[in-house]
């Protein structure tokens, strides 16, 4: 299971927690071991231009994925799972505003990547119980199991928030 993780955002994140977390929720999926994820960090200004381009929204977003070759829970499919955009200025924000620290928050937005690479989606009121509940069982078993993550934060002291 490879996962590659590539950070342009200017700020910390704890690569090897989203990793294993990555490698984790494959595993609880029954994801093929063959399998390969990329997860890119950018900034509010490049994930804004591909949330225009792809989403047709403006502003920036939390997080955009990408899907490759159709992959699913369970079907021992194996090839590229596809790419994650998370943005963590944004997932700051929003963790603030839910009272939880930055790293959980960027661990949702992975995990909510994931199930949308494998064809998961929310566009409807059942679908989105179905796959927010999902997420947040793999979040909350993945930190009550993996526990010591360092919060991510700027790198940099003239990053605006």
């Amino acid at each position: 299971m490879s996962v590659e993780i590539n950070n342009e955002s200017g700020w910390r994140v704890d690569s090897r927690a989203l990793e294993e977390a990555a490698k984790w929720v494959f595993r609880r999926l029954k994801i093929s071991p063959r399998c390969e994820l990329s997860i890119l960090f950018t900034d509010p200004d490049s994930i804004a231009l591909l949330h225009e381009q792809y989403m047709g929204l403006q502003g920036p977003t939390d997080v955009l994925s990408f899907p490759m070759d159709e992959i699913r829970p369970g079907k021992g499919s194996q090839g590229m799972l596809g790419d994650i955009m998370i943005c963590p200025q944004v997932a700051s924000i929003q963790a603030k505003c839910t009272g939880h620290r930055t790293i959980e928050e960027i661990l949702l937005l992975e995990i909510h990547g994931i199930l949308h690479l494998l064809g998961f989606d929310h566009n409807s009121d059942k679908l989105q119980k179905q796959m927010f509940a999902l997420q947040r069982y793999l979040l909350f078993t993945f930190l009550y199991q993996y526990g010591g993550i360092a919060d991510a934060g700027p790198i940099r002291s003239d990053v605006d928030l």
